[in-house]
């Protein structure tokens, strides 16, 4: 579960244990790993025309980028318990809205960062429009949200309770 808060984001004990061994696979046996496949490309010959080398060179700036990402999230990180079932839209809580009111047309979602995304259920980071306009709200509260095509919709919160993995 995460909640952002002034740039501190708060993680289960179990999210940060995850998030923590991702960095430590990225930042040893990962790099070995794409120093080793750079190093087997560059003896290939001409680095212009090596496309194995040009691959294996874009892998390792992505994986650098989500290493300082990791890096940037757990220094900020607070462990703590999910957000308690207030009533109020909070990340870290399953959300139930009906679109223009109709309790008929409703969508289940996580408000959470990505790094929580699921199979299992839709997610929705806080920052997104949606997020930033049921962020806050109380069951049975209206929040309205722009749409990509720069009109407003509006939904009702029906529920708000917190996400157990």
């Amino acid at each position: 579960m995460t909640q952002t808060s002034d740039n501190v984001t708060w993680l289960t004990q179990e999210a940060y244990d995850q998030l923590k061994a991702e960095l430590e696979h990225l930042s040893g046996p990962a790099r070995t790993e794409i120093a080793m496949k750079i190093a087997a490309a560059r003896e290939e010959g001409d680095l212009r025309e090596n496309g194995g080398y040009h691959a294996a060179k874009e892998e390792q700036g992505k994986q650098e980028l989500r290493v300082r990402q990791l890096t940037q999230l757990l220094e900020a990180a607070k462990v703590g318990e999910a957000p308690a079932a207030t009533g109020v839209v909070a990340p870290g809580m399953v959300v139930t809205i009906a679109f223009d009111g109709d309790p008929d047309d409703t969508l289940d979602f996580l408000l959470a960062s990505r790094e929580y995304a699921s199979s299992d259920i839709e997610t929705y980071s806080p920052q997104s429009p949606l997020g930033t306009g049921v962020n806050g709200k109380k069951i049975g509260e209206d929040a309205e949200y722009e749409l990509p095509n720069g009109k407003k919709a509006k939904v009702r919160i029906l529920e708000a309770k917190p996400y157990k993995a």
